[in-house]
């Protein structure tokens, strides 16, 4: 094999494969990346079984090849190639010469026989941009289950609904929803992407100004943009039915400058307990708001906001990091919060926007 390429353009690239490569010890090459040179375009593959890539670099191929190399061993030697904007390829006696203007490098490659393809997913098929669908996935993700006990809920929930594309996680303590608007889209059945393969998802396709086409099966989801193929395991489960404890009224409102709900939260994090409760009274005489927080250990804080406040005082408790993690998916300059009784679930929602919506389970004391 012998490819000469952007050394940029290919240090991007392995950079994104890395991070899906894995550590399997019955199949140890999955640890590697694939420099596959073996058609008319490089391209690099990574998988840890559940996530696969495949990144497709321009390159003038003058022998083909394929090759495979440590993950991070590779990333570790372009992180350091800052000079060059040229890079040669080639491989010698079991391994991969790298050759640049300044530096000659020898890495020792691993057998690609065992190194396993990627699905080819088929199915049902529909587009969007890019920066859509990964707007969809940011303002959910975080409210999926870490642990994979219920393996369902350990994921982002993906289902259209009219004109939309919804997306939704929860961890049974507090919902996120997240509405994208497309413009065309084939009815499917909802599926699950599992929550250790987002953030890989997030980062492969964030800053891409183009369409993502996406294809959905069984048990895979793929998505295409122009020089990537990702591939993601979809969880054969049955996301909870949400929408039945979404509250239908509220007898509380308030409506509060984000930026000042934000600053009162954040000052109440120095103060809340080690689970993180605070106590959000709502005063509609006073058309205020207050957040209490309380430690043992180093004090009390009591901040009192100006608020539209209409129905009835409540008094609730709940967990301040949650409701600090909506605000990376409010956009709006201010807060509305709707509730009933203490023990009822809580509805965060940006003024004027019902694209996304957040739900919180409140605490005992």
């Amino acid at each position: 094999m012998k490819i000469e390429c952007s050394a940029e353009k290919l240090k991007n690239g392995l950079m994104l494969a890395e991070r899906i490569t894995g550590k399997n010890l019955s199949l140890p090459v999955l640890n590697s990346v694939l420099i596959d040179g073996s058609r008319k375009s490089l391209k690099i593959r990574a998988t840890n079984l559940s996530l696969g890539i495949e990144i497709e670099i321009p390159g003038k191929i003058t022998v083909p090849g394929i090759v495979a190399v440590r993950g991070n061993v590779i990333t570790s030697v372009f992180s350091n190639i800052t000079t060059s904007s040229q890079v040669v390829l080639e491989t010698a006696n079991d391994n991969l010469v790298v050759e640049t203007k300044k530096d000659k490098l020898v890495l020792k490659s691993q057998p690609t026989d065992d190194f396993p393809t990627l699905p080819s997913v088929s199915g049902v098929e529909f587009s969007l941009p890019a920066h859509s669908f990964i707007e969809g996935l940011k303002s959910v993700y975080y409210s999926a289950a870490v642990s994979d006990i219920k393996q369902e809920i350990a994921t982002v929930y993906i289902y259209p609904d009219g004109e939309y594309l919804v997306f939704v996680s929860t961890d049974s303590f507090r919902l996120a929803e997240k509405k994208i608007k497309i413009k065309k889209i084939t009815e499917f059945e909802g599926f699950l992407i599992p929550f250790k393969n987002i953030n890989e998802i997030i980062r492969t396709f964030s800053g891409l100004d183009e369409d993502i086409r996406i294809i959905i099966s069984k048990n895979q989801v793929s998505f295409f943009t122009q020089y990537i193929y990702l591939t993601s395991r979809v969880i054969d489960g049955v996301f909870p039915d949400y929408k039945q404890i979404l509250p239908k009224e509220f007898k509380s409102t308030l409506v509060v400058l984000r930026e000042d709900l934000l600053a009162a939260l954040k000052m109440a994090t120095v103060f809340s307990d080690s689970f993180n409760q605070i106590t959000l009274s709502l005063m509609p005489k006073e058309k205020k708001v207050e957040i209490y927080a309380k430690s043992a250990d180093i004090g009390e804080n009591r901040t009192a906001l100006d608020a539209a406040v209409n129905g009835e005082s409540v008094e609730v408790n709940i967990n301040l990091r949650y409701l600090l993690d909506c605000f990376q998916s409010i956009t709006s300059d201010s807060v509305t919060i709707s509730l009933n009784e203490s023990t009822r679930p809580i509805v965060v929602s940006g003024v004027s926007d019902t694209s996304f919506l957040y739900l919180i389970m409140p605490m005992n004391r």
